[in-house]
């Protein structure tokens, strides 16, 4: 339906506070979606396509463009409460709707974590340490870059993701290179390579009154910039190491005067330090555990949050792995050519505690987020077990 269908049709005021509104159709906002309708609310999508995740689930789909004035205005017209399922989604659109209707996170918020200069200045003026770096805007910022940021990765500041938008760069002559082809002359940052060690994630609930939640540390794997496994607990973390980047992931919330979910990943560093590395104004996928190993999932924190609902600490019930299912998974590796076939799902059902999580996407391509695998177990070591075997069976890599 179109904003302009959908206009047509009276709103009962009874109905609008029984419905959140939810910016973009991917999969986080499919999870959104589930958990709002089991606690009895209606989901109203915004999103061009027809066929995405969230508008698959959605009790009704507006199909428009994010800035889209009739849309916006549709949205707010049906909805109690509006959030966004991506960050970056326009933070112009969200100071719109915000004059008609409550709207978490808000624009200034998402306008930090959606750009990287932005962000990493917040960090600076938070007191939260992360790498060095310099912000690379014209050919006078570009000679101007300290020999001590090589080798490091040039990201450009907005729309990279899922290591989109990075190239590593180990001298002047391929940092110039980087920025002037690869990357366009587009605005971008420049960070140092630092010793990582591990990689942590921290998934923090704020509420307008201040009060803030969260879930327990979570530990990382990435591959080619991509997260591939969470572990929860994290495995080789002490706990003054999970009480720092949680204190510290509370901080930066607190200063943007945040309200929803926000996910801060962290480095830490072969010397025990830990970095900030970058935010998201969001649920995020390595708080996907979640749904299956705590009483409240990060989607039950964020419609807390949104809805002004009591904001309780969420517990962890069951030691968690978190394998992330990538379209690369359906294509076989001995035959590139050959059309894609299902994962062998039942097998890896029939392994314990198991949870599988398919977002409804059908065409699977290389790299793209297709789904995510939950084991739990009475136990971290049998959990990473199970793990273990189920990525056997899907031909993923051991961790």
């Amino acid at each position: 339906m179109t904003a302009a269908d959908a206009g047509r049709v009276p709103v009962d005021a009874r109905l609008r506070a029984r419905t959140v509104g939810v910016l973009g159709g991917g999969q986080l906002g499919r999870m959104l979606v589930h958990a709002a309708q089991g606690m009895g609310f209606r989901a109203v999508v915004l999103d061009p396509d027809a066929q995405s995740p969230a508008g698959q689930a959605a009790d009704q789909l507006l199909r428009g463009a994010y800035d889209d004035p009739a849309a916006l205005a549709e949205l707010a017209r049906q909805c109690a409460a509006v959030t966004t399922e991506f960050e970056n989604v326009p933070a112009a659109s969200l100071q719109a709707l915000a004059g008609s209707v409550r709207v978490s996170p808000g624009a200034d918020a998402v306008r930090i974590c959606q750009h990287r200069a932005l962000e990493k200045a917040h960090f600076v003026a938070s007191g939260v340490p992360c790498a060095p770096h310099a912000r690379i805007e014209s050919d006078a910022d570009l000679a101007a870059v300290d020999d001590a940021l090589l080798p490091g990765v040039l990201k450009t500041s907005q729309l990279g993701y899922d290591g989109k938008g990075q190239c590593r760069v180990s001298t002047r002559g391929e940092l110039a290179a980087a920025w002037q082809t690869t990357l366009r002359r587009q605005p971008c940052v420049l960070e140092a390579l630092v010793p990582i060690h591990r990689e942590l994630s921290v998934v923090v609930a704020r509420a307008a009154d201040g009060a803030m939640v969260h879930l327990p540390v979570q530990q990382n794997l990435h591959r080619d910039g991509i997260l591939a496994v969470t572990q929860v607990p994290a495995p080789d973390v002490d706990v003054a190491t999970a009480t720092r980047v949680a204190d510290m992931a509370g901080r930066l919330a607190g200063s943007m005067a945040y309200v929803g979910v926000l996910c801060v990943e962290f480095f830490v560093l072969q010397d025990g330090r830990v970095l900030a590395n970058e935010m998201a104004p969001r649920p995020h996928n390595s708080g996907h555990h979640s749904i299956d190993a705590c009483d409240l999932s990060q989607f039950d924190l964020q419609l807390r949050t949104l809805l002004d609902l009591p904001l309780v600490a969420p517990r962890q019930h069951s030691p968690a792995v978190m394998l992330n299912l990538l379209g690369d998974l359906w294509f076989d590796p001995a035959r590139p050519d050959a059309p894609p076939r299902e994962p062998d799902w039942p097998a890896v059902l029939a392994l314990p505690g198991v949870h599988l999580h398919l977002y409804g996407k059908a065409e699977p391509r290389r790299a793209r987020k297709m789904g995510h695998l939950t084991v739990t177990a009475a136990t971290a070591e049998g959990a990473r077990a199970t793990a273990l075997q189920a990525a056997g069976v899907l031909g993923l890599p051991a961790f």
